[in-house]
């Protein structure tokens, strides 16, 4: 019996169909590194002040120092955010001592920005609450569409849903540039949110299983990912030229239509059209990319014995039903799963509360925002070499503790020292965006087959509970600079120790089953050597009782 790549290899791993659908299924990826990164400048606060009517005066100036108290933040003293002397007609300034807040509203300063969401709604003060949370409401749309995508795309077809979620976040985002309250922003969001995980995904698998072999590895590892970079490098170009947030919106949603040409020239998984009993679709499939890439097929590709047998392969996990709890079920599998929930969260709060926390840098916003988004093409790159050449138990740990380290170290840096704070970031932002990647095909080794799908969906889930947690960390950074950097710099330090203890996958095979799972490293240590123990009192046994024998 052949598998599906076996008897598939006679179309070639580099051909032209080949070529094409790495191509075009990487470029889809663009979108999505701009729309979920599009938060950075949607939702960050410009400088503001209460709104005082009576000076009639809407700038920044001294004048003001007689109706709004001065509040220190970040070292700095400014005119107070959230409140404002009261009125008192028999002073001289027109002003007593008493404060309240801003009961006329704010004024915002527009050196920066024409508008954000926060200016737009003033969710400042009373209802500063609602600037993270907004964020967090698209990072729980993320979560739902990473559980919702996969029942999709396993019920209706990989093609489907990526051409369905592409729609979902372009057409949605155009809608959120028209929403008229907070609320609205955020019910649209949320869906955006599950587009563009579940878009992503579907790309993902989709490559996966339209190429084979070295060519599958690059394209997960490198073509994804890189165009991923290229849409989060993309987005500081169009916020520097368009200021006005709902513009910025449309500006990144119209190209989402240019994909509409891949309908034509991406097929669908014809590895998901057998496991459906759909064989004549598969071979249509695979004869028509045979054709591109100039090869005479042979009449029958897949022989009735084969198909049934592919079928079966591809539903055996049925006859054994698996479940959550088999990921805890035995010691090896358990510590494996509790860990790696503990890595992924702590990762995915770090990768994304410091790309979040890029406005609150010292420098300009927007080349803070390129330098983080361009850190993330040398990230790329030195996984894929230390991939290639380096053990798995040296890689995750070497990039969380340095970056984690580096984050750390930027507390002791003086504040006059702003170019070297920004290297320490973006050297940090750069280990953790690596061990990010990553961590996708160490959690693959890590598991065995009959859970595999299963284990990585529940600890990507459990990794959206640190990005939900993000937005939080980084509007700290509004008023302490030092602190986000702290909390993140820990708790990666603290994680990256924990993954010392994740054993070596580089070059074994994959375990199958769930016995076959490893055991951590300072419980193999201790197995071997009370192997070992064991083994030497056997031997001193055997000797004495040679010795009493003669």
């Amino acid at each position: 019996m052949k598998d599906y790549e076996e008897i598939t290899s006679f179309l070639g791993e580099w051909g032209p169909f080949q070529k094409v659908i790495f191509l075009l299924l990487s470029l889809s990826s663009i979108p999505n590194g701009y729309v979920g990164m599009a938060m950075i400048f949607l939702v960050d606060i410009p400088p503001h002040r209460c709104r005082v009517p009576q000076l009639n005066f809407s700038g920044f100036g001294l004048d003001l120092n007689y109706s709004i108290p001065l509040q220190e933040v970040k070292g700095e003293i400014i005119l107070s955010r959230c409140t404002r002397f009261k009125e008192q007609v028999d002073s001289a300034t027109g002003f007593g001592n008493e404060t309240e807040g801003c009961l006329d509203g704010w004024e915002f300063s527009k050196e920066q920005y024409r508008s954000t969401i926060v200016t737009e709604w003033d969710l400042v003060c009373g209802n500063a609450w609602k600037a993270p949370f907004t964020v967090t409401i698209f990072f729980f749309g993320v979560l739902s569409g990473s559980f919702l995508s996969g029942i999709i795309s396993d019920r209706y077809g990989r093609r489907f849903i990526f051409f369905a979620t592409l729609a979902l976040q372009t057409v949605f985002s155009i809608l959120q540039a028209a929403a008229n309250s907070w609320e609205l922003f955020c019910a649209l969001y949320f869906i955006v949110g599950m587009g563009q995980i579940a878009n992503y995904c579907a790309a993902f698998i989709l490559g996966s299983e339209l190429l084979i072999r070295n060519v599958r590895i690059n394209f997960a590892s490198l073509g994804v990912s890189i165009c991923y970079a290229i849409g989060y490098t993309a987005l500081p170009m169009f916020a520097w030229f368009i200021r006005s947030w709902r513009i910025l919106l449309i500006a990144l949603s119209v190209p989402g239509f240019l994909y509409i040409p891949l309908w034509w020239y991406i097929p669908e998984s014809p590895r998901w059209l057998l496991s459906q009993g759909r064989v004549k679709e598969a071979e249509d499939i695979i004869r028509a990319a045979a054709r591109k890439n100039g090869i005479t097929p042979p009449d029958i590709i897949f022989k009735p014995e084969d198909c049934e047998q592919l079928m079966e392969n591809e539903n055996k996990e049925s006859q054994r039903l698996y479940t959550w709890l088999d990921l805890i079920k035995t010691t090896n599998i358990r510590n494996i799963t509790l860990i790696s929930i503990i890595i992924w969260i702590v990762i995915s709060m770090t990768y994304y509360g410091m790309s979040l926390n890029t406005p609150n840098m010292d420098g300009d916003p927007y080349f803070n925002c390129l330098v983080a988004a361009s850190s993330e093409f040398l990230a790329y790159g030195s996984i894929w070499l230390f991939i290639r050449y380096t053990p798995r138990r040296f890689t995750l740990p070497f990039t969380m503790i340095l970056s984690g380290t580096l984050l750390l170290i930027i507390k002791f840096i003086p504040q006059d020292m702003h170019v070297l704070s920004l290297i320490l970031v973006m050297i940090g932002k750069t280990g953790v965006t690596g061990a990010f990647g990553f961590l996708y095909l160490y959690s693959t080794e890590l598991f065995p087959t009959v859970v595999r799908n299963m284990a990585l969906g529940a600890i990507s889930m459990a990794s959206r509970v640190g990005s939900t947690v993000s937005p939080y960390i980084a509007y700290m950074g509004t008023y302490n600079k030092i602190l986000p950097y702290i909390l993140m710099g820990g708790t990666t330090v603290i994680a990256g120790v924990l993954s010392l203890l994740l054993p070596e996958t580089k070059g074994e095979q994959l375990p199958e089953f769930i016995n076959q799972v490893k055991p951590l490293r300072c419980m193999g240590m201790h197995q071997a050597s009370r192997d070992g123990q064991r083994q030497k009192g056997n031997a001193q046994v055997g000797n004495e009782v040679n010795n009493i024998q003669e």
